[in-house]
């Protein structure tokens, strides 16, 4: 599955636009839409590249997604544990209870109503 419309406007409204690099919370040096590789304290880009930094970082956590979930998911479900992965990341996402519960059927419930489709 790939993420859809209403999934990457989720991660741009949680992750927020920064066009100048800041350290985040964790002290790694961040810019645009969360994206981290290979930024450095001074560094600067357009909303085109935040867009195009955040289509290939959230490649990533589609594949870990793809990768991990083994049951069927909605459109909205993928779009909803894609954000989970892009700001938790895939070794989270792979050792989390969300995901045991998931893939064992149990159909977690979780804000905005995970269960909808």
């Amino acid at each position: 599955m790939k993420t859809g419309a209403k999934g990457l406007e989720l991660i741009r409204r949680f992750e927020g636009l920064r066009l100048q690099a800041y350290q985040c919370s964790a002290h790694v040096w961040t810019i645009g839409y969360g994206h981290t590789s290979g930024v450095k304290p001074g560094d600067e880009i357009s909303t085109q590249q935040a867009d195009a930094c955040l289509l290939l970082d959230v490649e990533e956590s589609e594949r870990a997604v793809n990768h991990y979930v083994t049951v069927p998911l909605t459109q909205c479900q993928f779009d909803a544990l894609v954000s989970f992965t892009f700001n938790l990341g895939s070794a989270n996402l792979r050792t989390s209870k969300l995901l045991k519960k998931l893939n064992a059927g149990i159909m977690p419930a979780q804000p905005g109503n995970f269960r909808a489709g």
